[in-house]
């Protein structure tokens, strides 16, 4: 039935019951797994006070290094897990994008027919105030998504 999972996560405890889960059911289907990890752009709004400063060129490369830092160590851990359930798994970080649109562009881009990942279950203005992710990537893929919590 789902013969390639993307599995989304962003290396917290909530992210975490996602991934094991998605790798359980990747076991038991015998499924191939993409995990993948997004990070954010450059918050242009942190750049600009009214003091004047400007983000310049440094503080973005500091910015970008620490972002591709912590995605590598998510991905490691990521694919630990993943060994250490008996699955093979592919790992990838899309840098500067946004993570929904990011997670739905590879699940099609790499043909996988199921995507699996977490949410914190917060409604109501903590919801709007927050935003998700995954009610984002819910109410834009085609790909079924299974929403873990």
């Amino acid at each position: 039935m789902y013969t390639h999972i993307l599995i989304a996560t962003d290396g917290s405890d909530v992210a975490k019951n996602g991934l094991d889960h998605g790798l359980s059911l990747a076991k038991a289907l015998s499924s191939k797994v993409t995990i993948v990890t997004v990070t954010e752009p450059f918050p242009l709004m942190a750049g600009a006070t009214a003091t004047g400063w400007v983000a310049g060129p440094e503080d973005i490369n500091r910015y970008e290094a620490g972002q591709e830092s912590f995605a590598k160590g998510v991905l490691v851990s990521a694919k630990a897990a993943a060994d250490r359930a008996g699955v093979a798994a592919d790992t990838l970080h899309v840098p500067d994008r946004w993570p929904a649109d990011a997670i739905i562009e590879v699940a099609e881009a790499r043909g996988c027919n199921l995507i699996v990942m977490a949410s914190h279950g917060r409604r109501g203005l903590g919801r709007l105030i927050l935003g998700s992710q995954t009610s984002e990537v819910l109410a834009h893929s085609k790909i079924p998504v299974l929403v873990v919590r």
